[in-house]
């Protein structure tokens, strides 16, 4: 059975669920607290110059560093809706001919709730177009993609608009390998419309940020794999 094929599991079968750099792995091993590892400061003077690389290292480390700790909750099902076609083609990049809108560049990792990264993790996505509507004859603005070694995953698309009776959204469907599918949704912050939809949840809200050319959103899943 391919991949695709188990996409077509019944969402009974499925279950609710940037790069991760070595540093982010040791994140991982227990210490809640980064810091309280860190080199101890000198109280009085100048710091060393040992002091000072220690703390700047410490300080790079933590800013690259997912939030990821042991026993994370799993990312959420959510409803599959009307709209999903099987067997999308494979591709990081959602823009061709035809497609317009502002882009977007949506990246993340897939870890399991023990903080590892998921190699190979397959992850399909469609979404509406500029105009709120989806391509139900092709395969515009659909495609998947598979992780690489460290989990991490990186989509070129654009700001979906506004479906009727939905907030923004992404839809996406997340599979280690030889596991169970996750189908879920993911949000955009500051809509007006996410607290009239009844489908919207804040634990699946991307961090969006503005980029040089168009809008860059982060988000990680964990999965829970067997």
């Amino acid at each position: 059975m391919t991949p695709l094929d188990r996409l077509k599991l019944t969402r009974r079968q499925f279950l609710a669920v940037s790069g991760v750099s070595a540093a982010a792995l040791a994140a991982c091993s227990g210490d809640d607290d980064p810091q309280t590892s860190a080199s101890p400061q000198p109280t009085t003077g100048e710091p060393t110059s040992a002091a000072r690389t220690a703390a700047t290292s410490q300080a790079t480390t933590l800013a690259r560093t997912p939030a990821c700790t042991d026993d994370d909750d799993v990312t959420i099902e959510q409803t599959e809706g009307p709209f999903f076609t099987p067997d999308s083609p494979e591709r990081t990049s959602l823009r061709e001919a035809g497609v317009t809108g502002m882009p977007l560049v949506v990246s993340g990792v897939v870890l399991s709730t023990a903080c590892q990264p998921v190699a190979g993790a397959l992850l399909d996505f469609w979404q509406a177009d500029d105009a709120g509507e989806y391509d139900n004859i092709g395969f515009k603005l659909r495609g998947h993609q598979f992780a690489d070694s460290d989990g991490r995953y990186t989509l070129e698309t654009i700001l979906p608009a506004l479906y009727p009776g939905r907030t923004r959204h992404i839809h996406v469907k997340v599979q280690a390998p030889d596991q169970p599918v996750l189908t879920t949704q993911l949000y955009f912050p500051g809509e007006p419309a996410n607290a009239s939809d009844g489908i919207f949840d804040e634990a699946l809200v991307m961090d969006v940020q503005n980029a040089a050319n168009g809008q860059s959103a982060a988000f990680d899943f964990v999965l829970e794999v067997g």
